[in-house]
């Protein structure tokens, strides 16, 4: 009896293992998503609200001139907007997409890149002054401070958690920036393959990721040094590198052959690669922008030439659904 009740129990336990395994085969698709998605719709100058439960767009704004790229703040009340087309970061209230707040800064800056830290401060790109901004208070007195980056084409940001150093991707100069925000010593940079132009740092703040587009590679590199530690072959014209919340994975956004590269971040091997469209779908759909569920269990794909964002189950590396916006639908934020 005892050796019948020993064996019922390892049995229990195994078919429990078992379906733990085959939940996470499983990965998001029979559990409904949650939370809003804010796109920025480049062609529309305009803001769409999707609330992802339904898949519906519940609103949608007049926003700014050739919007790009979106940040959420960090409770969750606001987006803050680049204005490519123009010289503002222009803040919107979530709840209503009511602007809020216009911070020019100043002429030719045509922002991009964009930041939102824990800290409440605000870190953008301005591509057409060479630099970035520091926006302290962006809400209250919204002070500025400018670092010159001395690049072409300083497009995309990432900033360390506690604000010190900023690394921007400048496309013009084909190089990588490193920016101490606090003793403002010279900016370094070095060259980064072809075109490099997405960028993510580590949760750890260990590794600095950038994609080239021109290369078709990824590539590690040191934060402080500007190093590379690892050379990765993605897929065709890789715009966007985003890393996993739980840092074990990269992903590309491979605008030219429609799929995303997956990098295990402690080999540096691309393990696998998700086709979200074909490639003879790629250039109609111009797959650009890509954002992880706060879970990173579906990944978010902006398609702006088809106005549609794609969300895709990581673990499958199925497309589950494809949501409709407005008109160039392309930087996303993401608000639980």
């Amino acid at each position: 009896m005892i050796r019948f009740v020993a064996l019922a129990a390892a049995m229990t336990l195994l078919l429990g293992a078992c379906a733990s395994i085959s939940a996470e085969r499983a990965g998001a698709g029979n559990d409904p998503a949650s939370g809003t998605l804010f796109v920025a719709n480049k062609r529309g100058d305009s803001l769409s609200k999707i609330d992802l439960a339904s898949g519906r767009e519940v609103a949608r704004v007049d926003a700014c001139r050739n919007p790009h790229e979106l940040a959420p703040s960090p409770d969750g009340m606001h987006v803050a907007l680049a204005c490519y087309g123009g010289t503002s970061v222009d803040v919107f209230r979530a709840a209503d997409l009511e602007r809020v707040k216009s911070i020019d800064l100043g002429a030719n800056a045509r922002p991009h890149g964009i930041v939102w830290l824990e800290n409440g401060d605000l870190y953008a790109t301005a591509e057409g002054r060479r630099s970035i901004f520091w926006i302290r208070d962006p809400l209250g007195r919204a002070e500025l401070f400018e670092y010159g980056t001395g690049r072409e084409g300083s497009h995309m940001l990432a900033v360390a958690p506690d604000g010190r150093y900023a690394w921007t991707t400048d496309l013009g100069s084909r190089t990588v920036t490193r920016l101490d925000l606090v003793t403002r010593r010279a900016p370094l940079s070095v060259e980064v393959g072809v075109e490099p132009e997405g960028i993510a740092l580590s949760p750890d703040g260990e590794t600095l990721w950038v994609s080239a587009r021109g290369s078709d590679r990824a590539y590690a590199l040191d934060p402080q040094s500007l190093t590379v530690r690892r050379e990765v072959v993605t897929g065709d014209f890789p715009l966007r590198i985003l890393l996993r919340p739980q840092g074990d994975v990269a992903i590309t956004s491979d605008l030219a052959d429609g799929a995303l590269s997956v990098i295990d971040t402690t080999t540096g091997r691309r393990t696998r690669t998700i086709a979200v469209s074909s490639r003879e779908e790629a250039e109609a759909r111009q797959q650009v922008t890509i954002l992880w569920s706060r879970d990173g269990r579906r990944i978010y794909v902006a398609e702006t030439g088809t106005d549609t964002v794609a969300e895709v189950d990581f673990a499958t590396g199925t497309v589950l659904r494809r949501l409709t916006v407005g008109a160039g639908g392309d930087g996303l934020a993401i608000i639980d």
